[in-house]
């Protein structure tokens, strides 16, 4: 079998090349494993380079009250409690550690006068807590650990798609996939598998995410039989582009807010004093997508349906200086100065709070073998994401991936392939090709981006989940049939073909899981059920694969030991 393939073996193999991903493979490299990432884009294209705003950390460089607890807390009341304790522990006693290390390895950030790690405010955050490098934090992130992973040997597999995770009995041996330029098909030995694939946004119409972002990792780790969690809580970042429509979407930084940012409507009220006189405009981001969406749905919004966004106040060197990128941004996208005028700007689906299970500690899976980082990973974040939380994760839980992958790897034999895993792989990648009716794959996906964006979107209701069940399962009716012309030479048709199937899969867990969760928390709002319900407060929901069918139960919320309750009642 191995002559027939491409073959290539690897103590662990990371799927994905953003800050996660990179982040485990420095970690398992650190323990002496051998490790191999595939990405489907290129290196150094990861979504990781879309985060604008910072790295959460509570280094105290600017607001010396600031420590792991407070930001323990912020993190906790942000997810509304539904988060894994264990995890937002973790994460705000180690954040600093890891924002030290990348410092160490080159990243360049922006400095305080004593020379220390320049921090800024943030929504949800109640103290200047984010560690940037202008509003390109992001990319430097990526720069620092793809440069550290290239000096240590890492072995990088680009343009290559996974399409299944291999078994042997219940644990991880393998993947399956294919190079996207020759079509030609490739083999992967691995006793630990990292997924760091990120998120889900392209199955919504409005995104700021890019191509990649498909739900691969989750669909795979759901049809290898792993559990996802709260896939219900899909995040939509207030402040996208809405103008020209070719841009729509994209990311408009949490920084301009950040740095003092003011919205108003069409009639130039500062809405925000409505909905959290309080925090305003760094409300947390359900909060103020929400505020943005009901502005223009009662008829405020501005000329393209937004609303304005506005940091003309601040002197044209310092907007300049703190937010080069946005202003660049406008300036050729929407040829507009954003040092002489407002931004328009509407919510824009951003991110995904659920995702695979995990053990806080290992970050594994619930099979043997498999592990999970960043976005692909649910539990850290609850109900909501504040803003900054992604970048440290990536890192915190990067490590924390990589050293247990490692050690997996260590302590077990190594798997054997089977065949005919291997050759049914091979067989359901290659079948649109051979069907001679069916449709192509665009106008299906175009109608699932409508289906989520309308009936699975900010507000949601028992009729429309209900209307977008049915419609998901037609579209998976239609996309098991699709056809696809031409070679396997780079054919983005057979691509999306292959992605719809991730899409379908996704779609349907969050749909399923908005339609069981009663109440409103976080980023999941019901019309038809406005308020918090404590009983839906002490439950996580979790998909399963059944069969052919999806299977969804609900599980307690881990309890939290005393003393991390008795600092979240020292915080109120």
């Amino acid at each position: 079998m191995n002559e027939k393939y491409e073959t290539h073996e690897h103590d662990v193999l990371i799927i994905g090349a953003g800050g996660a991903g990179l982040r485990a493979a420095v970690e398992a490299l650190n323990q002496g494993a051998s490790v191999g990432v595939v990405c489907k884009s290129l290196l150094g294209k990861a979504h990781t380079v879309m985060a604008e705003g910072g790295i959460a950390a509570a280094m105290a460089n600017v607001d010396a009250g600031d420590n792991w607890r407070t930001h323990f807390c912020d993190t906790m009341r942000g997810g509304k409690f539904l988060n894994n304790w264990r995890m937002a522990q973790l994460h705000a006693q180690e954040a600093p550690d890891r924002v030290r290390e990348l410092e160490q390895w080159g990243a360049l950030f922006d400095r305080t006068e004593s020379g220390d790690i320049m921090q800024r405010a943030f929504g949800g955050h109640s103290f200047k807590r984010l560690c940037h490098v202008g509003d390109r934090t992001g990319l430097e992130m990526i720069r620092t650990l793809q440069d550290r992973g290239v000096s240590m040997g890492i072995d990088v597999y680009m343009e290559c798609t996974v399409t299944r995770l291999l078994k042997d009995g219940d644990r991880i041996a393998g993947a399956f996939g294919y190079w996207r330029e020759q079509g030609r098909f490739v083999l992967f030995k691995a006793k630990s598998i990292v997924i760091a694939t990120g998120g889900i946004g392209k199955a919504w119409k409005i995104t700021s995410n890019s191509w990649e972002y498909t739900g691969d990792g989750m669909a795979l780790a759901y049809e290898a039989g792993a559990e996802l969690m709260d896939m219900e809580f899909v995040q939509f970042h207030p402040t996208g582009m809405v103008w020209p429509p070719g841009v729509q979407g994209i990311l408009v930084t949490e920084a301009v807010r950040g740095e003092g940012g003011i919205l108003r409507n069409r009639l130039g009220e500062r809405f925000m004093e409505k909905y959290d006189p309080k925090k305003m405009e760094l409300s947390t981001r359900d909060v103020v997508a929400r505020s943005i969406y009901t502005e223009v749905r009662e008829g405020r919004g501005t000329e393209h349906g937004g609303a304005y966004l506005d940091i003309s106040h601040k002197p044209a060197d310092y907007v300049k200086r703190k937010l080069p990128g946005m202003y660049h941004q406008f300036k050729e996208l929407a040829d507009v100065d954003i040092t002489s005028g407002p931004m328009e700007v509407g919510p824009t689906c951003h991110y995904v709070m659920g995702g695979i299970r995990v053990d806080a500690e290992s970050t594994q899976a619930s099979i043997p073998g498999l592990f999970a980082a960043g976005e692909a990973a649910a539990g850290l974040h609850g109900a909501n994401r504040l803003g900054g939380n992604s970048l440290s994760d990536l890192l915190v839980f990067g490590r924390r991936a990589g050293a247990a992958a490692a050690k997996h790897a260590k302590e077990t034999a190594t798997p054997t392939l089977d065949a005919a895993q291997v050759e049914e792989a091979a067989r359901e990648i290659l079948a649109p090709f051979e069907r001679r009716d069916g449709e192509g794959p665009y106008e299906i996906h175009r109608e699932l981006e409508n289906t989520l964006q309308s009936l699975v979107g900010i507000y949601r209701n028992e009729e429309d989940l209900n209307r977008a069940l049915t419609e998901i399962e037609r579209l998976n009716e239609r996309a098991s049939r699709v056809r696809v012309e031409g070679s396997r030479l780079f054919n983005p048709g057979w691509h999306l073909a292959r992605d719809l199937k991730s899409m379908l899969t996704v779609a349907e867990c969050v749909t399923r899981c908005a339609l069981a969760r009663k109440e409103s928390r976080g980023a999941h709002s019901r019309l038809d059920f406005p308020e918090y319900d404590a009983a839906w407060g002490k439950k996580n929901n979790i998909i399963v694969r059944d069969g052919a069918g999806m299977t969804l139960r609900q599980i307690p919320v881990r309890e939290m030991p005393e003393e991390l309750q008795q600092l979240l009642a020292d915080q109120k």
